[in-house]
């Protein structure tokens, strides 16, 4: 089976002015269709560069990135910019909403971007998704108007307006309580068994734990790859 994500001995590394500074360091893994991959580590090993060379925000200095089909380092801006679109979505831990627009506009605006489907079969998908999430009684409302773990999973309906194969979420139960925490990562097990692949950096020992598989990251080497026990709901 080809994996939906291959890495092959990737290094980062930046440079500011005379001073280059190592992230990551021979990194390869694959990754399947279908599983949960959680991406541990302590802050400021390498696990957002990571995410960001996922998703072709961000280029390694050496070694080939392969995503759902794509060689990413190959990719010009313009390109990348559609073809993340088609293929990933992505949910921020700030939840990186607009705040001008109602929650139902947050999600038709990716797939007015894309094209992919025809603008009446857009807005039939955005209410669609409102609902999955819970929120279709708060279509039309701004994002300062919900609370932040209702702001998450519009975040969540928006990363998969365009049905990706592919999520990458970076932290994002980092600012939700507990318990708003949990109905999140259930929306995600949800998604893996609709055959969704995603990738998640957390710092949440428990969430980690109920993922697929964890890869834990240390000074920008794969410190261990494994998978977990069979995946449950925390909820």
């Amino acid at each position: 089976m080809t994996p939906i994500i291959q890495l092959n001995n990737i290094n980062k590394a930046y440079t500011l002015g005379k001073v280059t500074q190592p992230v990551l360091h021979d990194i390869s893994m694959a990754i399947y269709a279908g599983e949960f991959v959680a991406i541990v580590g302590a802050s400021g090993n390498g696990k957002s560069t990571l995410l960001n060379i996922l998703t072709g925000i961000d280029k390694p200095s050496s070694g080939q990135v392969t995503v759902c089909g794509s060689q990413l380092q190959r990719l010009k801006e313009e390109q990348l910019s559609v073809w993340r679109g088609k293929n990933v979505g992505i949910v921020f831990q700030f939840f990186q909403l607009l705040p001008a627009l109602t929650l139902l506009q947050n999600i038709l605006l990716p797939m007015d971007f894309v094209g992919k489907l025809k603008k009446r079969e857009r807005l039939t998908r955005a209410h669609y998704l409102l609902d999955l999430v819970g929120l279709k009684d708060q279509a039309q409302q701004l994002p300062s108007q919900v609370s932040g773990g209702q702001q998450q999973r519009a975040a969540i309906a928006r990363a998969m307006a365009n049905d990706p194969p592919l999520i990458v979420a970076d932290e994002p139960t980092g600012n939700l309580d507990c318990e708003t925490a949990d109905s999140v990562f259930a929306l995600f097990l949800t998604l893996c068994q609709q055959g969704k692949t995603l990738v998640m950096v957390t710092h949440n020992e428990a969430l980690a734990d109920a993922a697929s598989r964890r890869i834990a990251i240390h000074s920008g080497h794969i410190l261990s790859d494994e998978k977990t026990h069979t995946r449950q709901s925390l909820v």
